[in-house]
């Protein structure tokens, strides 16, 4: 079953919608708290908030680079375990060849259908927990034909090959079902949020101590950091957004598994 963080129960539009306020909400703040400390203040400010800001959205710019890496390198690491997984399906359905008739005509239908659910949960992601289940069913109903298999002649080296190939079609289902669960961690999310309403707050203080406010730059700076903060998020869900491993390469293997004569 796939796991949720807390941010995943908002969509991406919501999520960009609620950044875009946050940030908007962040800089006004920061304004208005500057404007307030230049009116109780008659000699002015004039601490080095400059580098201070420079400092705090140098450390915003590393935490977004290293969120960023963080869910790009889990999203080619589940496009990586999918490529392995058609592979060695497909070694599997052509090493059941080697096994007697009866299992590889069971053997080789069980595949078919374990590949055509699989595709098809490509198409409709709600069915997701579903297939889940019906996968690991089959999983069951394959090592039950390996086992018989092995029983007839469990010294025959094509035999262990055929199921040391559904053995790793197992484990690169477990890979996968594992790698799709790992998120973003929560205390990350929380750090980068937060230190980016203390950045915002500070540029609009900028704005607060030059006395004067430019909406359209406030507005560009909630737009560009709200794209990337949903960028990211789309990169660390499995089953939502405009950024989805590609499942065509099951989707091929299903076609021409089921054009095959058993």
């Amino acid at each position: 079953m796939l796991t949720k963080t807390w941010l995943d129960y908002l969509p991406l539009w919501a999520l960009f919608a609620v950044t875009v306020l946050l940030v908007l909400a962040a800089i006004e703040g920061g304004y208005r708290l500057a404007v307030i400390r230049m009116q109780k203040s008659d000699k002015g400010i004039d601490a080095p908030i400059g580098s201070v800001i420079g400092g705090i959205l140098g450390l915003l710019a590393f935490l977004l680079a290293f969120t960023f890496g963080i869910a790009a390198s889990r999203f080619d690491t589940r496009r990586e375990l999918l490529l392995n997984e058609v592979n060695a399906i497909g070694t599997c359905y052509l090493r059941a060849g080697l096994v007697p008739d009866y299992e590889r005509v069971e053997t080789r239908k069980l595949l078919r259908e374990y590949v055509h659910l699989r595709a098809e949960a490509a198409k409709q992601p709600q069915s997701l927990p579903q297939v889940l289940a019906r996968s690991e069913a089959l999983h069951d109903e394959l090592w039950s034909q390996a086992l018989l298999v092995a029983k007839k002649d469990s010294n025959s080296e094509m035999h262990a090959l055929f199921v040391d190939s559904l053995n790793e079609v197992i484990d690169f289902h477990t890979k996968r079902v594992v790698v799709s669960q790992y998120h973003i961690p929560d205390v990350i999310w929380l750090a980068l949020y937060g230190v980016s309403m203390l950045s915002m707050m500070g540029v609009g203080y900028q704005f607060g101590r030059a006395g004067s406010r430019d909406v359209l730059i406030s507005f560009c700076l909630a737009l560009a950091f709200s794209i990337v903060i949903a960028l990211i998020a789309d990169l660390d869900r499995v089953t939502e957004g405009a950024l989805q491993v590609s499942q065509q390469p099951m989707m091929d293997l299903d076609r021409k598994l089921s054009a095959e004569v058993p």
